[in-house]
């Protein structure tokens, strides 16, 4: 019950913050923080580095980096890279894709296939086309679409709670 109530209080946090004009890089890296904390991988509780890697949005990049990285994830750390190819989100348990980079999609997804990696895209359609989560506008405000196929595929599982949140597909 404490997780829902925090979650919906970021959520809140994250529309007041729109509202303030926040720039849209510091809303998607606190998403993409957020996301994280509803979605469970099968290595949870061993050690190690927990890798966010970002392709394109340097904004995005840079925000992650300073708010998040070297924190401790459970019993892992977080480490956010800069992703130069699609070959490296193969060692990512998070990527996030930037709408700058969306004709990456395809080469990250045949990548990560079979892999445990949490997609989080800011591209039109790229929800249908296999992301996990991808950001989408309606009526003027920031939603996200959920693929639960992908999580499900990714050995991935996903909380009840961001589900209910989310546009499912």
């Amino acid at each position: 019950m404490k997780k829902v109530v925090l979650f919906f209080a970021v959520l809140l946090a994250v529309s007041a913050a729109q509202a303030q004009e926040r720039p849209n890089h510091e809303i998607h890296a606190a998403m993409v923080f957020n996301f994280i904390k509803y979605v469970q991988w099968p290595d949870e509780g061993s050690g190690g580095d927990f890798v966010v890697g970002v392709m394109g949005e340097d904004d995005v990049f840079n925000t992650l980096k300073t708010w998040y990285d070297g924190k401790p994830k459970g019993a892992k750390k977080y480490v956010v890279k800069k992703l130069a190819s699609a070959e490296e989100a193969a060692t990512c348990h998070v990527v996030y894709l930037g709408k700058n980079k969306s004709k990456e999609f395809e080469n990250i997804k045949n990548n990560i296939s079979g892999k445990p990696v949490l997609t989080v895209t800011d591209g039109s359609g790229l929800g249908q086309k296999g992301s996990c989560i991808n950001f989408k506008v309606v009526d003027g405000k920031l939603k996200w679409e959920l693929n639960q196929g992908t999580f499900t595929s990714s050995n991935l599982k996903v909380s009840g709670q961001l589900s209910s949140m989310s546009i499912l597909i």
